[in-house]
C-alpha cells in the first residue's frame, strides 16, 4: 500500500510502511496531490525506496488534509442493512445519495465543532469507508471502476438528527455544518485492486466501538456506487464518495469520535462546541 498525503503547510507527501517523503523529492513530476491522483490510477506513483529523501515516520509529521481542493463529495445513505433497521427506514432499492459542501470537511484531528444547541442538540458521528476519484470519467461498468479510483479514506461523518427527523427534507442542511467530515491523513492507494469485502468499518465513541460491520455486507458495494453515480454525473478527480456507516453514535462536547477502516487507516477528532 502507498499513501497520498499533505503536511499542515499543504506540501503533497508520498508514503509508504517505511515512512513519508515529499513528492518532489519521488517524482519532480509529481508536485501536487491532485496531479498524484490522476498517475495513482494508472499505478504510476514511484516507490518511497527509490527517492532521494530520507523517509520520516507518520508519527513526525502533522498532516492536514491530504487534498487542497475536494470535489464532489457524495455521501451515501442506508447502505447496511443493519443500520437501516435501526432507524425504522426500509432497504433503498437503489443507493441513497446526498451531497454535503466542500466547507463541511475539516482535516485529521478535527475538531468536530457541533452547532449551538438552539440549531441542533442530537449530533451523530458516523465512521466510514470514503472512495476517491482519480480520472474524469462518466457511463461506467463495474468492470471499469479500479481504473478511476485513485484510493481510500478513512472518514467520520457527522448528521444533525434532530434536524433530519423533523422532515427528511432537511437532509442536506442536517450533513452541512462545517466540520462534519473529518477526513483521514492519508489517501491509501493499493498497488493491485484491492478485495474491500471482508474488511470491517467500526464508529468508536470514547474507545466504545459503538458499531461494526464488514463492507460485504454493504447492500451497495462501493464499486457499484461509483459505477452508478457516473450514470449520474461526471466524476471527477478528487471526488469522493463516502459510503455508509455501519451505526451512528450522538456525541457531546468533550468526547472522542474515530472511524477505523481496517487495511485502510484510521482519523479521529475530538468533539467540542
Amino acid at each position: 500500500m502507498k499513501y497520498l498525503a499533505r503536511t499542515l503547510e499543504g506540501r503533497p507527501l508520498l508514503g509508504s510502511e517505511d515512512g513519508f517523503v515529499p513528492l518532489s523529492a519521488a517524482d519532480p513530476d509529481l508536485t501536487t496531490a491532485i496531479e498524484a491522483l490522476s498517475r495513482a490510477a494508472d499505478g504510476g506513483l514511484p516507490d518511497v525506496a527509490d527517492a532521494p529523501a530520507e523517509p520520516v515516520d507518520r508519527e513526525s509529521i502533522q498532516f492536514g488534509p491530504p487534498l487542497a481542493e475536494f470535489g464532489k463529495l457524495w455521501g451515501i445513505g442506508l447502505n447496511y442493512a443493519e443500520h437501516a433497521g435501526d432507524l425504522d427506514e426500509a432497504r433503498p432499492d437503489a443507493p441513497a445519495s446526498f451531497f454535503k459542501p466542500t466547507s463541511a470537511t475539516t482535516g485529521p484531528g478535527g475538531p468536530i465543532r457541533l452547532p449551538p444547541v438552539e440549531r441542533t442538540d442530537r449530533v451523530t458521528a458516523e465512521a466510514e469507508l470514503a472512495v476517491v476519484i482519480g480520472r474524469t470519467c462518466r457511463d461506467l461498468d463495474d468492470g471499469a471502476v479500479d481504473d478511476v479510483i485513485a484510493g481510500y479514506l478513512p472518514v467520520l461523518d457527522m448528521t444533525a438528527e434532530d434536524v433530519l427527523q423533523r422532515n427528511p427534507r432537511f437532509l442536506t442542511r442536517a450533513k452541512s455544518f462545517d466540520s462534519f467530515l473529518v477526513v483521514g491523513s492519508a489517501i491509501a492507494v493499493p498497488e493491485t485492486p484491492l478485495s474491500l469485502e471482508e474488511l470491517s468499518v467500526k464508529t468508536v465513541v470514547n474507545e466504545r466501538v459503538v458499531a461494526e460491520n464488514r463492507i460485504g455486507n454493504m447492500l451497495f458495494p462501493p464499486r457499484e456506487l461509483v459505477a452508478f453515480h457516473s450514470n449520474v454525473a461526471t466524476l471527477e478527480p478528487g471526488d469522493v464518495f463516502s459510503t455508509g456507516t455501519p451505526g451512528a453514535e450522538p456525541i457531546e462536547p468533550g468526547d472522542h469520535a474515530r472511524a477505523a477502516v481496517e487495511t485502510i487507516g484510521s482519523v479521529e477528532a475530538p468533539v467540542v462546541r
